[in-house]
């Protein structure tokens, strides 16, 4: 039998994992969407106009809090801040309790 804290590392990868699969498929379909759109500009107009690059940037920019989430670049506030923050405040509650009834 697994133990919590066992258990609580082995939810936390699994939620990872799932976060890592959502942004490669995210990822998949950008460079499937964005190709097909390249192609499609180039047909249309040979490039003379790459009006194609406006949406790559604008899912790009979206594409890039993805993958900064997924790899968690961001370390201020990934799950074990939030951890320390929940801690912190129910331990702030507690204190300013437990000296009411002083």
């Amino acid at each position: 039998m697994k133990t919590f804290d066992e258990q609580k590392r082995y939810e936390r990868a699994k939620e990872r994992v799932i976060e890592l699969k959502k942004f490669y498929n995210n990822l998949t379909s950008y460079i499937i969407v964005i190709g097909f759109l390249a192609g499609l500009n180039y047909y249309q107009n040979e490039l003379n106009y790459a009006w194609f690059l406006w949406p790559a940037f604008g899912w790009g920019i979206g594409l890039t809090f993805h993958a900064i989430k997924a790899y968690r670049v961001n370390h201020m506030f990934d799950k074990e801040w939030e951890d320390r923050k929940i801690k912190k405040y129910m331990e702030e509650e507690q204190k300013s309790q437990s000296q009411m009834w002083e």
